[in-house]
């Protein structure tokens, strides 16, 4: 839902760097929105990429999305810039309900994995970053709907999940991606193996852990599903039969190696509609956070976001 751009309250710790900023007449406005409590929010890096885009002749103004601060498109914006990570990126596209809008959406990487700017080859740089994003055509999208949200590069159920659910913004702020990899390792001591049944486009698989991937990347730069494609509508699903310890150790090993194909314990799945239930209450990790919890469904969006 639109507000007036007079509604709109900047980010404290920019206030006073936009206030300098020089107001321009019939300049395109740029909206940049962020998530305060992130991984890898930065006051100065978001200056950085405020002062590149005023560069190539933009105005802007700073926003927020975060648990507490629901995202709002600003009256009057052609272009929204979300700098965060996957789940910024997520719950800006919820929220913001952008079907049919002319409003064009770039993707910064100031979050703690950012798989969906790695599969893009986004640049970092915030000049390079500007210039690439202005002149580029839209990408398609398929988001993924979850119960009643949505996720857009993977999502897992299983001790990653069950990390990421102990997860606070504050130590990944501190430590990044290694803070998923400290929860896990604590959850993985006392990991009770769940049985789960997993429905993919109607064919059952009986498993005790399952790896869902909309796009090519999971934690990080690795891949479970090489040829997972944010841009195509299909779901690839990487379940395991058995979840010991040793299992989920083999799993990561053969995923960095790029030979998942080769495990014994794994089952290999695509379609487009998944469905899982099990008999003990069961968190859902997706695109980094806990979107939903056992019974649920996946549909891949029947047409894509451009993006």
């Amino acid at each position: 839902m639109a507000m007036a751009r007079k509604d709109y309250r900047l980010i404290p710790a920019l206030q006073e760097m936009a206030s300098r900023a020089p107001a321009a007449v019939d300049m395109p406005l740029v909206q940049i929105v962020s998530n305060p409590v992130s991984g890898g929010h930065s006051a100065r890096r978001l200056a950085r990429l405020r002062d590149a885009y005023i560069r190539c002749g933009f105005d802007v103004v700073f926003s927020e999305s975060s648990p507490a601060t629901p995202f709002q498109l600003i009256k009057g914006v052609a272009r929204l810039c979300i700098a965060g990570g996957d789940g910024t990126v997520r719950n800006v596209l919820e929220q913001g309900d952008l079907r049919g809008s002319t409003v064009a959406v770039d993707v910064y990487p100031a979050g703690t994995i950012n798989l969906i700017a790695r599969e893009w080859n986004v640049p970092t740089d915030p000049d390079a970053f500007v210039q690439t994003s202005i002149t580029r055509a839209p990408r398609p999208l398929f988001p993924v709907r979850l119960n009643d949200t949505n996720f857009l590069a993977c999502a897992s159920i299983g001790p990653d999940a069950r990390a990421a659910a102990g997860l606070s913004a504050a130590v990944k702020r501190r430590i990044g991606r290694l803070a998923y990899v400290v929860a896990m390792m604590k959850v993985l001591m006392d990991w009770q193996r769940p049985r789960l049944r997993l429905f993919v486009d109607g064919k059952r698989i009986d498993c005790e852990a399952v790896f869902i991937a909309k796009g090519r990347f999971y934690a990080g730069p690795w891949s479970f599903a090489p040829a997972a494609r944010l841009d195509e509508p299909i779901l690839h699903v990487v379940a395991l039969r058995r979840a010991r310890r040793r299992d989920f150790a083999a799993f990561f090993l053969a995923m960095m190696a790029g030979k998942m194909a080769n495990l014994e314990n794994v089952q290999l799945a695509t379609g487009r509609e998944l469905s899982i239930d099990c008999d003990t209450p069961q968190p859902i990790q997706a695109d980094g956070d806990i979107a939903a919890h056992i019974p649920a469904s996946l549909i891949v969006a029947a047409a894509p976001l451009m993006l």
